[in-house]
Protein backbone atom coordinates (compact mmCIF):
# COMPACT_ATOMS: atom_id res chain seq x y z
CA UNK A 1 0.00 0.00 0.00
CA UNK A 2 0.92 3.26 -0.86
CA UNK A 3 1.57 6.29 1.63
CA UNK A 4 -1.28 7.50 2.98
CA UNK A 5 -2.24 10.85 4.56
CA UNK A 6 -4.09 11.21 8.15
CA UNK A 7 -7.39 12.19 6.25
CA UNK A 8 -7.33 9.71 3.50
CA UNK A 9 -7.34 6.78 6.92
CA UNK A 10 -9.47 8.38 8.70
CA UNK A 11 -12.29 7.77 5.67
CA UNK A 12 -11.29 4.01 5.19
CA UNK A 13 -13.41 3.36 8.30
CA UNK A 14 -16.06 5.22 6.64
CA UNK A 15 -15.81 3.14 3.31
CA UNK A 16 -15.56 -0.17 5.11
CA UNK A 17 -18.00 0.45 7.43
CA UNK A 18 -20.20 1.18 4.12
CA UNK A 19 -19.05 -2.14 2.15
CA UNK A 20 -19.72 -4.48 4.95
CA UNK A 21 -23.57 -2.80 5.21
CA UNK A 22 -23.98 -3.11 0.95
CA UNK A 23 -22.52 -6.42 1.27
CA UNK A 24 -25.03 -7.25 4.15
CA UNK A 25 -28.08 -5.94 1.75
CA UNK A 26 -26.61 -8.41 -0.65
CA UNK A 27 -24.83 -5.79 -2.81
CA UNK A 28 -22.36 -7.68 -5.07
CA UNK A 29 -20.69 -4.49 -7.10
CA UNK A 30 -20.94 -0.57 -6.36
CA UNK A 31 -20.05 2.21 -8.76
CA UNK A 32 -17.83 5.54 -7.04
CA UNK A 33 -21.23 7.43 -7.59
CA UNK A 34 -23.01 5.53 -5.66
CA UNK A 35 -21.25 4.80 -2.81
CA UNK A 36 -20.59 8.47 -2.72
CA UNK A 37 -24.44 9.08 -2.16
CA UNK A 38 -23.60 6.56 0.81
CA UNK A 39 -21.18 7.79 2.51
CA UNK A 40 -21.21 11.77 1.45
CA UNK A 41 -17.88 11.94 0.04
CA UNK A 42 -16.79 12.73 -3.41
CA UNK A 43 -16.34 10.40 -6.25
CA UNK A 44 -13.64 11.63 -7.29
CA UNK A 45 -12.17 11.17 -3.18
CA UNK A 46 -13.32 7.84 -3.27
CA UNK A 47 -11.39 6.81 -6.44
CA UNK A 48 -7.80 8.63 -5.19
CA UNK A 49 -8.18 6.78 -1.58
CA UNK A 50 -8.65 3.16 -2.95
CA UNK A 51 -6.21 3.92 -5.71
CA UNK A 52 -3.57 4.15 -2.95
CA UNK A 53 -4.22 0.47 -1.67
CA UNK A 54 -3.52 -0.61 -5.30
CA UNK A 55 -6.99 -1.19 -6.48
CA UNK A 56 -8.64 0.82 -8.99
CA UNK A 57 -12.09 -0.76 -10.02
CA UNK A 58 -13.05 -1.34 -13.44
CA UNK A 59 -14.25 2.19 -15.74
CA UNK A 60 -18.40 1.04 -15.90
CA UNK A 61 -18.35 -1.85 -13.94
CA UNK A 62 -17.84 -0.16 -10.76
CA UNK A 63 -15.54 -1.97 -7.75
CA UNK A 64 -16.70 -5.50 -6.47
CA UNK A 65 -17.71 -4.80 -3.16
CA UNK A 66 -16.68 -8.37 -1.65
CA UNK A 67 -12.79 -8.02 -3.12
CA UNK A 68 -12.61 -4.41 -1.83
CA UNK A 69 -13.13 -5.55 2.00
CA UNK A 70 -10.44 -8.72 1.07
CA UNK A 71 -8.02 -5.61 0.48
CA UNK A 72 -9.04 -3.56 3.11
CA UNK A 73 -8.88 -6.23 5.61
CA UNK A 74 -5.06 -7.44 3.60
CA UNK A 75 -3.47 -4.53 3.46
CA UNK A 76 -4.79 -1.95 6.33
CA UNK A 77 -4.57 -5.55 8.54
CA UNK A 78 -8.42 -4.50 9.56
CA UNK A 79 -9.68 -7.87 11.66
CA UNK A 80 -13.65 -8.01 11.58
CA UNK A 81 -12.99 -10.35 14.58
CA UNK A 82 -10.96 -8.07 16.78
CA UNK A 83 -11.45 -9.52 20.20
CA UNK A 84 -11.56 -6.00 22.37
CA UNK A 85 -11.78 -5.94 26.32
CA UNK A 86 -13.39 -3.11 27.87
CA UNK A 87 -12.24 -1.93 31.70
CA UNK A 88 -14.46 -0.42 33.66
CA UNK A 89 -17.95 -1.09 33.67
CA UNK A 90 -19.79 1.75 35.46
CA UNK A 91 -21.94 4.07 33.20
CA UNK A 92 -20.24 4.58 30.46
CA UNK A 93 -19.11 1.04 29.76
CA UNK A 94 -22.39 -0.45 29.79
CA UNK A 95 -23.86 2.58 27.36
CA UNK A 96 -20.80 1.25 24.92
CA UNK A 97 -22.21 -2.23 25.13
CA UNK A 98 -25.23 -1.22 23.95
CA UNK A 99 -23.00 -0.42 20.73
CA UNK A 100 -21.34 -3.33 20.68
CA UNK A 101 -20.55 -4.89 17.30
CA UNK A 102 -19.48 -1.83 15.98
CA UNK A 103 -21.58 -2.38 12.55
CA UNK A 104 -19.68 -5.60 12.27
CA UNK A 105 -16.71 -3.82 10.80
CA UNK A 106 -13.98 -4.44 13.64
CA UNK A 107 -15.21 -7.28 15.86
CA UNK A 108 -16.60 -7.22 19.33
CA UNK A 109 -16.52 -6.35 23.23
CA UNK A 110 -15.59 -10.04 24.24
CA UNK A 111 -15.68 -9.56 28.29
CA UNK A 112 -15.42 -6.52 30.65
CA UNK A 113 -13.31 -6.23 33.98
CA UNK A 114 -14.26 -3.93 36.87
CA UNK A 115 -12.29 -3.25 40.37
CA UNK A 116 -16.27 -3.79 41.73
CA UNK A 117 -17.92 -6.53 39.67
CA UNK A 118 -20.26 -7.49 41.94
CA UNK A 119 -21.84 -4.17 41.87
CA UNK A 120 -22.24 -4.30 38.15
CA UNK A 121 -25.12 -5.56 37.31
CA UNK A 122 -25.94 -7.76 34.50
CA UNK A 123 -23.78 -7.36 31.27
CA UNK A 124 -23.93 -8.68 27.58
CA UNK A 125 -20.57 -10.18 28.25
CA UNK A 126 -18.66 -12.12 30.76
CA UNK A 127 -17.68 -9.75 33.18
CA UNK A 128 -14.46 -10.30 35.58
CA UNK A 129 -12.94 -8.83 38.39
CA UNK A 130 -9.91 -6.58 37.34
CA UNK A 131 -7.32 -8.26 39.63
CA UNK A 132 -8.22 -11.72 37.69
CA UNK A 133 -7.20 -9.76 34.34
CA UNK A 134 -4.23 -11.91 33.87
CA UNK A 135 -6.33 -15.97 34.01
CA UNK A 136 -9.36 -14.23 32.70
CA UNK A 137 -7.87 -12.06 29.59
CA UNK A 138 -8.83 -13.79 26.55
CA UNK A 139 -6.55 -15.01 24.03
CA UNK A 140 -5.19 -12.95 21.06
CA UNK A 141 -6.96 -9.70 22.48
CA UNK A 142 -5.11 -6.61 21.87
CA UNK A 143 -6.95 -3.52 22.21
CA UNK A 144 -8.52 -2.35 25.39
CA UNK A 145 -11.51 0.64 26.01
CA UNK A 146 -10.19 1.76 29.28
CA UNK A 147 -13.26 4.12 31.22
CA UNK A 148 -12.27 3.50 34.60
CA UNK A 149 -12.33 6.59 37.48
CA UNK A 150 -9.61 5.12 40.00
CA UNK A 151 -6.26 3.54 39.70
CA UNK A 152 -5.77 4.54 35.86
CA UNK A 153 -1.98 4.15 35.65
CA UNK A 154 -2.32 1.15 37.76
CA UNK A 155 -5.18 -0.07 35.15
CA UNK A 156 -3.25 0.64 32.13
CA UNK A 157 0.49 -0.85 33.39
CA UNK A 158 -1.58 -4.03 34.32
CA UNK A 159 -3.02 -4.38 30.70
CA UNK A 160 0.53 -3.70 28.95
CA UNK A 161 1.84 -6.41 31.00
CA UNK A 162 -0.85 -8.98 29.77
CA UNK A 163 -0.62 -8.50 26.01
CA UNK A 164 -2.54 -5.45 25.02
CA UNK A 165 -1.08 -3.57 22.64
CA UNK A 166 -3.65 -0.37 21.77
CA UNK A 167 -6.21 1.96 24.25
CA UNK A 168 -9.27 3.85 23.74
CA UNK A 169 -9.01 5.99 26.67
CA UNK A 170 -12.26 7.88 28.28
CA UNK A 171 -10.97 8.05 31.68
CA UNK A 172 -9.54 12.05 31.06
CA UNK A 173 -6.80 11.41 33.29
CA UNK A 174 -2.38 11.44 32.40
CA UNK A 175 -1.06 7.84 32.31
CA UNK A 176 2.24 7.12 30.82
CA UNK A 177 2.49 4.04 28.62
CA UNK A 178 5.26 1.76 27.15
CA UNK A 179 6.65 1.86 23.72
CA UNK A 180 4.72 0.19 21.61
CA UNK A 181 1.63 0.78 23.14
CA UNK A 182 -0.59 3.11 21.23
CA UNK A 183 -3.75 5.19 23.07
CA UNK A 184 -6.08 7.34 21.76
CA UNK A 185 -8.07 9.85 23.68
CA UNK A 186 -11.91 10.36 23.45
CA UNK A 187 -12.45 14.07 24.86
CA UNK A 188 -15.99 14.69 24.24
CA UNK A 189 -15.24 18.42 26.34
CA UNK A 190 -13.33 18.90 24.25
CA UNK A 191 -15.23 18.25 21.03
CA UNK A 192 -18.27 20.13 22.41
CA UNK A 193 -15.85 22.92 22.78
CA UNK A 194 -14.54 23.28 18.99
CA UNK A 195 -18.30 22.27 17.61
CA UNK A 196 -19.42 25.60 19.99
CA UNK A 197 -16.30 27.74 18.14
CA UNK A 198 -17.00 26.23 15.21
CA UNK A 199 -20.75 27.46 15.31
CA UNK A 200 -20.19 30.87 16.99
CA UNK A 201 -17.80 31.45 13.78
CA UNK A 202 -21.14 30.82 11.44
CA UNK A 203 -22.81 34.17 13.60
CA UNK A 204 -19.95 36.61 12.18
Amino acid sequence: MKQVSKATLQRYPVYLKALRKLKSLGVKRVMSKELAEYVDIQPTTIRRDFSLIGHLGKQGFGYDVDELIEIFSSSLGINFDEKIILVGAGNLGKALLKYNNWDNVIGEIVCAFDKYPDKVGELSVPLYDIKDLKEKMPKDARIAIVCVSSDVQKTVDLLAANGIVSIVDLTHEHFVVPKGVHVRCVDIVSTIIELVFETNKLNY
